[in-house]
């Protein structure tokens, strides 16, 4: 008995003992609030890095200096995901795996290459995925938290948009035709208007599909006739003021004049341009209804709801807009009946946008999944518009914004690690 009892002993030692060095395989490095980073997890940052330095060839500090580094990075991480966890973000499965697939596609892969080549890296695909989880959570809690702090003012804009205009006149170029109608040093009235009365003839021929070259060479009185009037390629800051103010912003083909000047009236064709931005950009009217799954509402509940709308919508039996005021959890959209208004289809997330590519006015999509939920989407009308001043704007307002996003980024991560409690565990 006595032997039973020792043996049970024995082995009980053994097994605390086992365990005990499984535990200490993993410890708490460092305590930050009301969370910790494990040394598993410093370990394997600092582990990352020099693979990627070795892949680049690049030189490294000391271990102690990249340890050092590795550990305010985790800091900072671990800090953010405790603000997302107060903040109730969450990241399901079924959008953690389109991100992925999104990244799979924009590298030119699927997901099963993408997978194949993590293994290659001797990456895990699930810490992968965990980590894809925790970048799309960090992200969206410094736009929750940062683009409050960024203001743009007008004057920001109007002031960059000056240097832009700036910098693109002097690229600007254009390739002219020109016919000078001219009329003597001292024109009388009659000549003036007789030279205006051409001027107006050759115009009017012109719109109706004769031939700039032919009417130049047999009508103008400027020194490219025999071109032409084929003046060639001009910077429109080194052209006559008279010419660049008429041809501003025209576009190619377009007929300009006549302009009167002290030697005539003048008639411009716009033959080519090149350095000169025109954007056009398809726009979209639609709707939608936007479903969130919970835990009340499971994924395919949502989704099965939403094929049900469609169906009787399609049958007569619902009406859309009423379904989304009553359904619909956009808050933006669902009190005017689920209508989007006009809007670029890019502001859009890519599931949302790509779904509206495949769609002709007045389809319905099938049930679409996002980061925000399901979505239910008609389109309702399609139109192409002149959108170069209001890219402009948006390229200005955006250049600005990116950069005082990073900078308000840095000063709210450095504010929140400021005021942590953070300590170093001693090993």
């Amino acid at each position: 008995m006595k032997f039973i009892i020792r043996a049970l002993m024995l082995g009980a030692l053994l097994s605390f003992n086992t365990v005990a060095q499984e535990v200490m395989l993993d410890r708490v490095a460092v305590i930050v609030d009301q969370g910790v980073v494990l040394e598993s997890e410093i370990d394997a940052l600092v582990a990352e890095v020099k693979r990627n330095a070795q892949a680049n060839n690049q030189q490294l500090p000391s271990d102690r200096a990249l340890r050092t580094q590795a550990i305010e990075r985790l800091i900072t991480k671990n800090l953010q995901l405790q603000m997302a966890e107060r903040m109730g973000i969450r990241i399901s499965d079924p959008q953690l795996e389109q991100t992925i697939s999104n990244i799979a596609t924009n590298q030119g892969a699927t997901v099963e290459r993408l997978r194949a080549q993590l293994a290659a890296d001797g990456i895990a695909y699930e810490d992968y995925r965990e980590d894809i989880r925790e970048e799309i959570i960090m992200g969206e809690v410094r736009r929750a938290n940062v683009r409050r702090r960024v203001y743009i003012t007008p004057q920001e804009i109007e002031t960059l948009l000056s240097v832009m205009e700036q910098q693109g006149a002097e690229q600007a170029e254009y390739r002219l035709g020109h016919i000078l109608i001219g009329f003597p040093p001292e024109p009388s009235d009659e000549d003036i208007q007789a030279a205006r009365e051409r001027a107006d003839k050759v115009i009017g021929l012109l719109e109706s599909g004769s031939d700039f070259a032919k009417i130049a060479i047999a009508s103008s009185s400027g020194n490219e006739a025999l071109e032409g009037g084929d003046m060639g390629w001009l910077n429109i800051n080194a052209m006559p003021t008279l010419f660049a103010e008429a041809i501003q912003d025209k576009e190619k083909d377009s007929l300009v004049g006549p302009i009167r000047s002290g030697a005539g009236f003048h008639i411009l064709k716009v033959i080519d341009t090149r350095g000169i931005e025109k954007v056009t950009v398809e726009e979209v009217k639609s709707r939608h209804i936007l479903v969130k799954p919970s835990i009340i509402l499971s994924e395919d509940k949502a989704k099965e709801m939403l094929i049900g709308f469609k169906e009787d919508v399609i049958n007569g039996d619902a009406d859309f807009a009423e379904l989304a005021k009553e359904h619909s959890e956009d808050p933006g959209s669902a009190l005017r009946g689920g209508e989007l208004g006009w809007s670029d289809p890019k502001v859009y997330v890519p599931e949302f946008s790509e779904a509206l590519a495949n769609l002709e006015p007045g389809e319905f999509s099938q049930p679409v999944r996002t980061v925000h939920g399901w979505h239910l989407i008609q389109l309702l009308e399609r139109r192409v518009d002149d959108a170069t001043d209001k890219r402009k704007e948006d390229k200005a307002y955006q250049l600005i914004f990116n950069r005082k996003f990073a900078e308000e980024t840095e000063n709210w991560l450095r504010e929140m690690r400021d005021s942590a409690y953070v300590e170093v565990v001693e090993s």
